[in-house]
């Protein structure tokens, strides 16, 4: 056998499960199709490790308390990739949650933070309303505060691979999979490599972390496997060339409601997101006009005075969140990580739909839990929430 645990993606949630399973001793190695990690969505997210604020009107209450334990091992972990940052919620009188609504979810938020520093709020007072960097006051009934934490996506997820193969794991870049046979107890996966030529391993399980590709990858595999009905959803954001200051902005789109955060990013800011099916090749995803345009509305809507710079747009990016199948929007639908095997006992393949930046280390951890069956006794017993990791190149 080659190895105990062979993954497919070099996403944040790939590399998290090859930390996971290479620190308990496990011979791991990660496939990623692309000459670099953090290819897809994991270089194109909200750049939030956040506790899902939002989440608790869909009644998510253990995914909120989830997150926000997994950011305060972040914070602990990674303080040169992971930054606590306030927030501010404005609430105008055509925002559509009240001032009192506003302060009973973040009374829910904190009390699921246990309380801690980084989970608390507080009211901002209208003395203060003139520092909040030309934030529109016409209507504007209240102003809380409390924290997120924001990271560069593509570099936590370098150092979360550094991490797994600081433990033993192997990472091969330019490795299309193009074919898995399931046999009686292990799995077999064929890749072609940079020149052109045709690999096959074997593996104990293999798990299946390709993100908006995970669906084609079940695709592939032989017997036929059962897929899940999911979506791929666009994000999109953009980057314009001025700071508001290190603070983080929640507001609400004037059109249709939905969450918007506008953030600090490398002495700029950052706009985002947007929801909307994509049917295509997810390599092929892009910003539309149209939702370069719903984010900038938003923008000028808040900071009005922003409209008469002529600012042009310094960078703009889509990404693709993988969720549940369902009639509803996107914005209400379930953030639920659906985790496929192709047998409860003793899988031979286990594919992760969805899942979040914030979490992937909890994420790995309920992997780790369901192939555990296929694996032998594990020989180091190292928990990846004491690991540290470190900024790449340092």
């Amino acid at each position: 056998m080659d190895y105990d645990v062979a993954i497919i993606g070099g996403g944040i949630h790939g590399v998290g499960v090859a930390q996971a399973t290479a620190a308990r001793g496990y011979k791991t190695v990660l496939l990623e199709q692309y000459d670099h990690l953090a290819e897809g969505t994991s270089s194109r997210s909200s750049k939030l490790i956040h506790g899902g604020l939002r989440y608790l009107e869909q009644y998510e209450f253990s995914l909120v308390r989830e997150c926000l334990l997994e950011r305060s091992y972040l914070l602990k972990n990674a303080p040169d990739l992971v930054k606590l940052t306030p927030v501010y919620i404005p609430v105008y009188k055509s925002s559509k949650r009240s001032p009192l609504m506003i302060r009973a979810g973040l009374s829910l938020y904190a009390l699921l933070g246990n309380f801690s520093a980084d989970a608390r709020f507080k009211k901002v007072k209208k003395s203060q309303w003139n520092q909040l960097h030309g934030l529109n006051q016409e209507k504007l009934r209240a102003v809380y505060q409390y924290y997120e934490a924001q990271t560069d996506d593509a570099l936590l997820t370098q150092a979360v691979m550094a991490s797994a193969q600081q433990h033993g794991a192997e990472l091969i870049l330019n490795a299309k999979v193009t074919n898995i046979k399931i046999k009686d107890d292990h799995s077999q996966l064929s890749y072609v490599n940079d020149l052109g030529q045709e690999v096959v391993l074997t593996s104990k399980v293999i798990v299946n972390a390709a993100g908006p590709w995970a669906a084609s990858v079940v695709d592939c595999v032989q017997p036929k496997q059962k897929n899940v009905q999911v979506d791929l959803v666009q994000g999109t954001h953009i980057v314009l060339p001025i700071q508001l200051g290190e603070v983080i902005f929640y507001i609400e789109s004037p059109k249709d409601k939905r969450p918007i955060f506008i953030m600090p990013w490398y002495g700029e800011t950052m706009i985002g997101t947007t929801e909307s099916i994509f049917e295509d090749d997810p390599s092929k995803t892009y910003p539309l006009e149209k939702e370069v345009d719903y984010l900038l509305d938003a923008f000028y809507c808040y900071f009005p005075e922003q409209k008469n710079k002529d600012l042009i747009v310094s960078k703009q990016y889509s990404g693709l969140r993988v969720l549940p199948r369902s009639q509803k929007n996107a914005n209400q639908r379930s953030r639920e990580t659906i985790y496929l095997r192709d047998r409860i006992n003793k899988p031979r393949l286990l594919s992760i739909f969805g899942g979040k930046l914030t979490a992937y280390r909890a994420t790995a951890e309920h992997v780790l839990a369901r192939i555990e069956s296929s694996l032998p006794s594990a020989s180091n017993h190292i928990d990846t929430k004491d690991l540290k990791l470190v900024r790449p190149g340092e």
